[in-house]
């Protein structure tokens, strides 16, 4: 006889899905009246614990209520031009109120945001450290720190039992276990898998925290070595403009919509009004990193300055760089005054008429210059002005595992790997564009998913 699994369930990663699906799991087997036995697997030491939700914001896309925005999936779809899975998404959709109801339950106090939006209070490290406490807590539960997934452990008839893992002394050992769930992330930290996939100068990449540099892939590949199918743009990244002089993570620049984007040679390059800020903050930090050389300003005056409802866009430790001319800004920016004072005079001989309003697109555009500006074209002509010099920073990758909409691994023929789930941004969800604030969101959603449906189809679970 076989010996007895030494965990139920073993999950590799300790950020937003792997701690819900831990949290979700202990507390479902325990109110069945069994014993528990889970593994967390966290690669990173304990100080640095939790990836990229410790240090994001973590916006969420959905009321305090726990309503999605009602035009995500269908944006999703549009952007993805009929790529996305659908049924996933439409899954998500209708467990958004559950995981904000699961959130405050353990713990975590959400505040509103902007219209539609919501946050937690303390950003991503208070998810963390709530769900955190509660596996710490939990008998038969426990994190294992510096701890690196290296491949699946696979029985004769293809069932996943178990991890083959390193820990700190750089010893190798299997974690038995008849589910594992990996909630990994993608390949952000992995300058290799980076330039495979993206190609020339991805090596150029900010990383937007330090917790994603130990997202090496490393859960795409041994899954993808057992059999397992791939989803999401491999080619192609979530990335954000951040303030390029600071080392604080997410120390991010949201709020280009509301000046102008000027690259090295102090032109404009980027429609800055095409779309609202947070639709439009992706696309036109990729092209800073394709197309720009890594380097762009943002540039505006007092007017935009003293918005006190704009502020929290431009979330750097930093002070913008300020002067009383456009002439002096350029000398300290280390750009040409001359042809900072050109770009700046064009712009504001095309801006047009009409009342300025941030939260719409208000229709205030320029006009007769190349590109223009479609809304919040404000002429930048009151002193001091001030910038941001920035640079292009790496979330995600796009590109990751397909599972199905119990966030279990498909094999290459599209059947279900018996054993093995996945839930994060290790699932390959996006394509072309990254509609925003669902990414923690659905990291905690399939992370619960995940570990209801092993719950469930455990050998002595109790059934209803």
């Amino acid at each position: 006889m076989a010996n007895a699994p030494e965990f139920d369930l073993v999950v590799v990663g300790c950020g937003a899905a792997g701690l819900a699906a831990a949290v979700t799991f202990v507390e479902r087997v325990e109110a069945e009246g069994r014993a528990v036995r889970v593994a967390v697997l966290e690669s990173a030491p304990e100080d640095e614990r939790g990836g990229a939700t410790r240090w994001t914001t973590a916006g969420l896309r959905a009321t305090l209520d726990g309503t999605l925005d009602p035009f995500w999936v269908s944006m999703v779809q549009e952007v993805s031009k009929g790529l996305a899975d659908v049924a996933y998404l439409e899954r998500f959709e209708r467990e958004v109120p559950t995981t904000i109801e699961f959130l405050r339950d353990h713990g975590v106090e959400l505040v509103a945001a902007s219209p539609g939006f919501c946050r937690p209070n303390g950003g991503g490290r208070a998810i963390v450290d709530a769900l955190a406490a509660l596996v710490d807590e939990a008998d038969g539960a426990e994190i294992m720190y510096r701890t690196e997934a290296l491949r699946l452990s696979v029985d004769p008839d293809g069932r996943v039992d178990g991890v083959v893992v390193r820990g700190d002394d750089g010893l190798t050992r299997t974690l038995s276990a008849p589910a594992v769930l990996l909630a990994c992330g993608g390949f952000e930290g992995n300058p290799e898998m980076l330039t495979q996939y993206l190609g020339t100068d991805a090596v150029d990449l900010k990383l937007i925290a330090p917790g994603i540099a130990f997202n090496k892939g490393r859960g795409i590949r041994m899954a993808m070595d057992i059999g397992a199918d791939t989803s999401g743009q491999f080619d192609s990244i979530h990335s954000e403009l951040v303030d390029r002089r600071t080392s604080r993570a997410d120390a991010v620049i949201y709020g280009h919509s509301y000046g102008i984007m000027v690259n090295g040679e102090a032109k404009r390059f980027w429609d800055e009004g095409a779309a609202m800020f947070q639709d439009t903050f992706e696309l036109v930090a990729y092209d800073v990193w394709r197309n720009q050389g890594q380097t762009a300003f943002f540039v505006a005056d007092r007017t935009i300055a003293e918005r006190d409802d704009l502020s929290g866009l431009y979330d750097t430790d930093v002070a913008p760089v300020t002067a009383d001319s456009i002439e002096q800004l350029a000398v300290l920016l280390g750009l040409d005054p001359d042809a900072l004072g050109a770009t700046v005079a064009e712009y504001n001989a095309a801006v047009g008429t009409g009342t300025f309003d941030p939260w719409t697109l208000d229709g205030l555009a320029t006009e007769g210059i190349e590109p223009p500006k479609s809304n919040w074209a404000l002429p930048i002509d009151t002193p001091p002005f001030h910038a941001y010099p920035v640079t292009t920073a790496i979330t995600f990758t796009y590109g990751g595992l397909r599972t199905d909409t119990e966030a279990r691994v498909l094999s290459t023929g599209g059947v279900p790997i018996p054993g093995l789930y996945a839930a994060g941004e290790i699932v390959g969800v996006f394509y072309h564009e990254y509609v925003a604030a669902t990414s923690v969101l659905k990291a905690l959603t399939f992370g619960r998913v995940a570990a209801d449906h092993v719950a469930a189809n455990a050998p002595n679970a109790v059934t209803t």
